[in-house]
């Protein structure tokens, strides 16, 4: 994704992120309302718990235009599943199984839980993850 400022061309990978409707989706708009800088190729799917995400789905996003995905997970407050994080984990490493099958690199995928208030932290991760995915796509090397 490009955006340009100007006479400069700045590339912003686009990343797409997967939250937890009641936990780290509050702290990412907390993020948004506090006019918190990061990404503004960042695009953000609520679930309904991170441990309902399916591996396909992020395949598909790297398939179809985006550069990294981000699994912003409930972690141990989630209040849907005790075991919310190992469930969310075991999702993030079949998928990144498949991506590797598939010749992508699995560094495009990351996963950290977030708090309702944490949003200091998600912006943290979405710079440190932006600019990961940006030098996978500048060095041209994949899976």
């Amino acid at each position: 994704m490009t955006a340009s400022v100007g006479a400069t061309a700045l590339t912003h990978p686009a990343v797409l992120v997967f939250s937890a409707r009641m936990i780290s989706d509050i702290g990412i708009d907390l993020a948004g309302s506090s006019h918190m800088h990061y990404s503004p190729s960042v695009v953000v799917i609520p679930l309904p718990c991170s441990s309902s995400l399916r591996p396909e789905w992020i395949i598909h996003a790297l398939e179809h235009g985006f550069d990294g995905v981000f699994v912003a997970a409930d972690g141990t407050d989630c209040p849907i599943v005790p075991d919310c994080t190992k469930r969310t984990a075991a999702i993030v490493a079949q998928a990144q199984k498949l991506m590797t099958e598939r010749g992508i690199s699995p560094h495009r995928l990351k996963m950290a839980a977030f708090c309702s208030v944490c949003a200091e932290s998600f912006v943290r991760h979405m710079q440190q993850f932006t600019e990961t995915v940006a030098e996978i796509e500048g060095s041209g090397t994949d899976g």
